[in-house]
């Protein structure tokens, strides 16, 4: 193997490390924001009844 495409092969390896930890990233965004929608909903269902009547007196 001569230099130029070892190098070329060791940059493409570079490039592709690069994407996978992008998108491993991004996953792990999204499941964080997946968990705070779940702690929200869970917090929500401790009163499920709070706010589903209004009282109005004219």
């Amino acid at each position: 193997m001569d230099i130029a495409s070892l190098s070329t092969s060791l940059s493409m390896a570079t490039v592709a490390n690069e994407a996978s930890i992008l998108m491993l990233s991004k996953q792990l965004d999204s499941f964080e924001e997946m968990g705070a929608s779940m702690v929200k909903l869970m917090e929500q269902s401790v009163n499920p009844h709070v706010g589903g009547n209004i009282d109005i007196s004219i």
